[in-house]
């Protein structure tokens, strides 16, 4: 009778790391167990101390809890910076997703991360990272209509970035102002995931290297987006931003999202400028605005529809009613049934979206001057296939 195969011998894992990774990306056992591809019975199991992973489920772990692989063998709890969701301003009531919390936290890992690789970059280039001067921070007690004004003299943007642009290249326009944004010091990202949990943008207020991110809306409305991170930047305050005028309410968290709001209208489409467009509001604002001028004021200033209403609003060309019962619920089911345009056809292209140009060109800069390895762009761009790397260049440089 043949011997029985001897049983593999497995890593004498940490149980308490294992339950200390899983609660650290705010995971519940069924939830790991869902995005690690087990059933919750192995969670359970390998918590308990009666079961032990193997070394491949172990690595698809520290994968999903984002942690080093090897912090599971640790005797006691590793001395890993604990994961804090940043302010929370979407003001929805829907039942949070199971994964919501962690799928989120990764996303802002990513920015933090990118942020961080950003300053060793300028490190390795011997560069001081730009740092924005004192003046471009206001109080939420401040008119964001004055803040709107002054911050964008600050960055330079001239009224013509949106003017000049003709109906097939108002799209264009966000890629202009992501520049504006990055040459003040600010790096921009763009992550679609943040669209499955109705969020439209997020932002991490640090200095110097404050980041933006937005999200899948048609281009117009992802210059609001931005625009309205930026006013997060402008009280410096991070947070999670939800659709454009949620519900009124006296909330901090309400306030500030307000503010925000007003001041990307501001921003992005200055008073005066309304008036030059539009003509003078009424002495009191009419019950109703055709179509028509909304799409005037949108296509001059390369912003949505919603966006220009809810300026339209705020400025007294047309009751706050009208925008609430008549146009704000089409506004958002076309923006909830929005597809996007699909990816870009090349590598390059899609990474200097999901990046942008500020934190794009930091690598290429280090990686052709021989300051750093192909290995180590490539660990920098978070990409696997060194051979992408010429794709970005080229696309780049072009």
């Amino acid at each position: 009778m043949a011997s029985p195969a001897p049983k593999k011998d497995r890593a004498p894992f940490n149980r308490e790391v294992l339950q200390w990774a899983r609660k650290r990306v705010r995971l519940s056992p069924d939830s790991a167990a869902q995005v690690a591809g087990v059933t919750p019975d192995h969670i359970d199991r390998w918590e308990a101390g009666t079961s032990v992973p193997t070394i491949k489920q172990a690595r698809k772990l520290a994968h999903v809890y984002d942690v080093p692989f090897m912090e599971f063998l640790s005797k006691e709890r590793p001395k890993i910076k604990e994961l804090g969701l940043v302010p929370d301003f979407r003001l929805h009531s829907d039942i949070e997703a199971p994964t919501e919390q962690y799928d989120l936290l990764l996303i802002q890992a990513e920015a933090e991360e990118t942020r961080l690789n950003a300053l060793d970059l300028y490190d390795i280039l011997g560069i001081e990272p730009p740092i924005l001067d004192e003046k471009f921070y206001w109080g939420l007690e401040k008119s964001a209509e004055a803040a709107g004004t002054a911050v964008r003299e600050m960055l330079k943007l001239p009224m013509d970035e949106q003017y000049s642009r003709k109906a097939n290249d108002k799209a264009k326009f966000i890629s202009a102002f992501r520049n504006y944004l990055e040459r003040a010091g600010m790096i921009t990202m763009k992550n679609s995931g943040l669209a499955a949990f109705g969020a439209r943008g997020m932002s991490l207020f640090a200095s110097p290297l404050p980041v933006l991110i937005f999200s899948k809306e048609a281009p117009a409305a992802q210059a609001f987006t931005l625009a309205h991170e930026l006013g997060h930047v402008v009280l410096k305050q991070s947070g999670i931003s939800g659709p454009i005028g949620s519900a009124p309410s006296k909330t901090h968290a309400r306030r500030v999202e307000d503010w925000c709001d007003a001041f990307a209208g501001a921003f992005l489409m200055p008073k005066d400028e309304v008036v030059r467009v539009l003509g003078p509001a009424p002495l009191r604002p009419e019950k109703a605005i055709d179509d028509g001028r909304i799409a005037t004021a949108a296509n001059a200033f390369c912003v949505s529809r919603h966006a220009a209403l809810v300026r339209l609003v705020e400025l007294g060309y047309v009751d706050e009613r009208f925008y609430w019962q008549a146009k704000r619920p089409q506004f958002l089911e076309q923006e909830k049934n929005f597809k996007g345009g699909g990816r870009p056809e090349y590598y390059g292209s899609r990474f200097r979206s999901s990046r942008g140009d500020l934190y794009t060109g930091l690598v290429l800069e280090a990686w052709s001057n021989g300051m750093i390895t192909n290995h180590n762009a490539a660990e920098f761009m978070g990409i696997k296939n060194i051979s992408h790397l010429d794709d970005i260049r080229n696309h780049f440089t072009s």
